[in-house]
Formats: C-alpha cells, structure tokens, sequence
C-alpha cells in the first residue's frame, strides 16, 4: 500500500511572521501613501492607527480558530467546522477570489514598477518572470520558499529603515528636533473624523493577507502555540510599521496635496536621498511585490488543497501533493496561470476582485468565533 504524501511541518514562529509580513508587503504603505493622505487631509497615521485596531480584533479572532482547526484551509475552514458545511462552501468561493487574484495583482503591480522604470520592455514579460521565479520556489517546497522569503524580507525591511531614518533626518535639518513631534499626521485642520474614518477604510487594504498565514498551519511545527501568536505578531509589526512610515513620510510632506497622489511616495524618496535612493527605493518595490508574490502564491495553492481534499473542489485535482516535493504543485501551476491575467488588465479592476472576498472572510470568521 503506497502512503500518500502529506505537508511537511519545518516552519517556526519566525517563519511564520515573516511569511505573514511578506504578504502584507509592508513597503505597500510607501505605495498608496499619497493616496491615504490625499483622503485623510494630511493625517495618514491616524487611519492606519484605526485600520490596526479593527484588523487586531480580527486578528485575535483567526488565532482563536486555528487553535480549534490547526489544519489547513483558514477562514472556510473556520466557517464550514463551526457555522455549517454549506456558510463554509461560500466563504470558501468567495476567498478564493482574494487568494487567486491577490498572487495576480501583485505580480501586476511588481510589473508595472519595472515597466515604468524600462519602457522598452514590454511588461507581459515582466508579470511571466515573476510567475516562473515564484512558481519553481513554491514547487521546490516551503523550506526552499522560506529561505528565499528571509533573503526578500531582509532587503524590503532595510529600505524602509532607510526611508524613515531619510525621513527623520530631512526634517530635522529643516526644523530641528521640535519638528520631530507633530499633532498633524495624526490630526490637522484639514482633517476630521470622517476624512480619517475614509482613510482608514483605504489603509485597511494594506492589512489584506495578515491572515493568510493560517494556510500554511499543516506545515508549522506546534501549530496551536505558534500559530496564534504568529496573526496576532503580523498585525502588530505590519501595523506599527504601517503608523510610524506613514508618521515620518507625512513630516517630509504635511497635508494632502499632491501633483500625483499615485506617485507621491517616489517623488519623497528623491527628495530625502537623491536619484540613488530612488533607484533604491524602486529596488525596494520590486523585491517586496516579489516576496508577496511568494507568500501569496503559497497561500492560494493551500487553500485550494484543503478543498480539493474535503471533496469541495474535484480531489484528484486539487486534493493532491506531489510524492517528490510534498508540495500541491497543480494548485500552484493553477495560481501561476490564474496570474497571467494580469497581462490584459490594469491595477484598479484587478485589485476590485480581491476586496469583497477578504471582508467576506474577515466578517465570517468574527461570527464563527461567536458560533465556536
């Protein structure tokens, strides 16, 4: 009798957390910066502080759940054990379309950086690189991917180190320590509590992923101790990285206006640290849509085995691991050429797809709690 090959667990709490991070992209603050702060009226901050709380009530939820379910499959597992098999089967379908588009959507955005930068390529070639580099990772098996995943975050990480020590030292030379402590990224006369309350509703896009780290809880060793504190870690590091970047940013530039809300963060990062941190900079982007790609990819192709294995989805598709890797290599395939998409579309009807799916699950997996 031949044994069927099972997820092997390798990963750690560190693991955990920088898998989680990494879909959480934190540089993605720098990305829509101009935008939170063009809705809010200057005080960024306070919608990221806003966002944080909601998604740590969400957060503490999920880590309630995968101490009951420490299986694979996050919010429809959840959902399907504790509400009922069929609430589970939509939640299932409806997360699908964050964890199928979000891997598109990222390698979309990652393409689009590179494209600006070298117009002569086109950018389908871009979006297939990253597809073919992510996907040979994630086949090769959860270790290789988490070692590959350390490397990313390192480098995405001291970007952001760099901008905000950039940051610190611009204002400082221009005002002096006094101008290091401002009441306006947090509230300002151009800002109210509606502007921010928007805001916070744009910035909470910036949390989407912090639970998708619950797919990987068949290959995490003492998933019941490791797994909670993992989500709860993520939404605290990526939260207060998401506070203290938009805090410093909004000191280098006070109030909302800008000549390109889209672009802001680019224009900042010349200004603090010259055409080198620039590139830099751009450098960071690239490497960090990579990295969520990674994390994403992984994500979408567990959530696809859970269902293929509970029989949702056909089993002798996507209930299965391959015998040499331990890894859902369809799956995976399947995600890659879902990600090809991204070649026919632009960045805001990619990115409508994956929101009603994500606050879907976040909503369901807070009433399955109550129903637990």
């Amino acid at each position: 009798m031949t044994t069927q090959p099972t997820l092997t667990r390798t990963l750690k709490l560190p693991s955990l957390v920088l898998f989680g991070l990494a879909y959480l992209t934190p540089l993605i603050v720098l990305g829509i910066f101009g935008v939170i702060a063009e809705e809010t009226g200057g005080a960024s901050s306070s919608a990221y502080l806003v966002a944080m709380i909601a998604m740590l009530f969400t957060a503490h939820s999920y880590g309630r759940m995968a101490i009951t379910y420490p299986v694979a499959g996050s919010a429809y597992t959840y959902v399907r054990r504790s509400i009922d098999p069929r609430a589970g089967f939509l939640v299932g379908w409806a997360i699908l379309l964050d964890y199928l588009f979000l891997p598109m959507v990222i390698w979309l955005i990652g393409g689009s950086y590179l494209s600006a930068q070298f117009p002569g390529i086109p950018m389908a070639v871009w979006i297939i690189g990253f597809i073919a580099i992510t996907t040979v990772l994630n086949i090769l098996g959860i270790k290789v991917a988490d070692k590959a995943n350390y490397v990313l975050m390192a480098f995405q990480l001291l970007v952001i180190v760099f901008f905000v020590a950039l940051s610190i030292g611009h204002v400082f030379s221009a005002d002096g320590a006094s101008g290091l402590f401002s009441a306006g990224p947090i509230a300002n006369p151009a800002s109210s509590f509606g502007t921010i309350t928007a805001g916070a509703a744009i910035a909470a896009y910036s949390f989407l992923g912090f639970d998708a780290v619950t797919t990987l809880t068949e290959e995490t060793i003492e998933p019941r101790k490791n797994m909670p504190r993992a989500i709860m870690l993520i939404a605290l590091i990526g939260g207060g990285i998401f506070v203290l970047v938009s805090y410093t940013t909004q000191l280098v530039h006070p109030g909302g206006v800008f000549e390109d809300s889209a672009s802001a963060a680019s224009s900042i990062a010349l200004q603090i640290g010259g055409t080198v941190f620039g590139a830099i900079f751009l450098a960071g982007l690239v490497v960090a849509q990579f990295a969520s790609g990674l994390a994403a990819q992984a994500s979408a192709s567990r959530l696809l085995y859970a269902m293929g294995r509970d029989s949702v989805l056909p089993k002798a598709v996507f209930g299965r691991l391959n015998a040499r890797f331990h890894t859902p290599v369809l799956n995976l395939l399947i995600a890659g050429a879902v990600g090809l998409i991204a070649i026919f579309m632009d960045v805001a009807t990619s990115t409508s797809f994956i929101n009603f799916g994500a606050f879907t699950a976040f909503t369901l997996v807070n009433v399955s709690v109550v129903f637990h």
